[in-house]
């Protein structure tokens, strides 16, 4: 059985919307002389399929398909996406177009072992942060080019935590080796990462001139466990 699970969402936007059709799972069979890659589609089954990224924060997460599929290895997935991509600021709507250099099938790097009898979670962290960008100002003008990153959820640990003041909702970004990820906090000031093991940096992004930005070090991620860290208040600038 094979998993898979949709989260994330940072960004200064009140709620943003993505259509997703499904995934598309590309796997070798065990003991297929050949080599021959099949494709699975793992569909987004409800009706609706215009998913409220941006609500994806503070540990929640969205179980975008699930199938059983054979004994073999995962070499990489594919997401497909609809024709709708908009979110809202202010209360009003705007919609976003595709950048030219991106396509509604949005490749994504894993590879993962299946067997049967297991079941199999694969994370997929829809970065919204990297991939909504501001075209034009007045009127606002967006585009979207998808920047998803996929983890395997058995070696994944979590970090947790609670900013201070609530109000500012700030960007998140989990640091490691020149790479970063993205996340922002919920009405209530909690971020939540899922990562895979390694030390981090976490840098608090208040996206507030009179507030100042906030770097922790050495924050560790073990699998299958979560690291609760103390309240981080971010403070005026003098």
């Amino acid at each position: 059985m094979l998993n898979l699970i949709l989260i994330d969402a940072p960004a200064q936007w009140d709620s943003v919307f993505v259509e997703v059709q499904g995934v598309d799972v590309e796997l070798i069979r065990s003991g297929r002389e050949d080599g021959m890659i099949e494709t699975f589609f793992l569909p987004y089954a409800p009706g609706d399929k215009k998913i409220e990224v941006s609500s994806l924060v503070g540990g929640e997460a969205l179980l975008l398909g699930r199938d059983e599929l054979p004994n073999g290895k995962v070499l990489g997935l594919t997401m497909r996406l609809g024709d709708e991509y908009f979110l809202y600021l202010d209360e009003k709507r705007y919609s976003m177009s595709l950048a030219e250099s991106a396509s509604n099938e949005v490749p994504i790097e894993i590879e993962l072992d299946i067997e049967q009898g297991f079941s199999y979670d694969i994370v997929l962290d829809f970065d919204l942060e990297k991939s909504i960008k501001v075209i034009g100002e007045a009127p606002l003008s967006l585009e979207l080019n998808p920047i998803i990153k996929a983890y395997k959820g058995a070696g994944t640990g979590e970090i947790t935590g609670v900013v201070s003041p609530t109000s500012l909702q700030p960007a998140v970004y989990a640091i490691i080796d020149g790479d970063s990820i993205s996340t922002h906090t919920n009405s209530s000031g909690t971020y939540n990462f899922r990562l895979p093991e390694g030390t981090y940096s976490l840098y608090f992004d208040p996206k507030n001139e009179s507030f100042a930005d906030t770097l922790i070090h050495n924050v560790e991620v073990v699998a299958r466990e979560t690291n609760s860290l103390d309240l981080v208040t971010l403070k005026l600038k003098p």
